[in-house]
């Protein structure tokens, strides 16, 4: 994933500041809006690919995103309550 510089240097920024500013945050939001509906679309895209695999080429697909697939089960769900809080 190719993460442009200014990026990286303004979510470092947040990282550091005690109040994070409405327009930063609005930033960081939409970038994050983005980026769920870009795996959207690669998912979407993969799954028909991956349904035609056999057992152990789905195996290996399956271990490299285990951690990240467990990860974000856990924590989108409470980005959503958060999110509808919120509004």
């Amino acid at each position: 994933m190719h993460i442009p510089l200014e990026e990286i240097k303004r979510k470092l920024e947040m990282k550091k500041q005690k109040e994070v500013k409405q327009v930063e945050m609005e930033k960081h939001i939409h970038s994050i809006g983005q980026q769920m509906k870009q795996l959207q679309h690669d998912i979407s895209v993969l799954i028909p690919l991956i349904e035609n695999l056999d057992g152990q080429q789905t195996k290996v697909l399956s271990e490299e995103l285990t951690v990240e697939s467990e990860w974000l089960m856990k924590f989108l769900p409470e980005f959503q309550r958060l999110v509808k809080f919120s509004n």
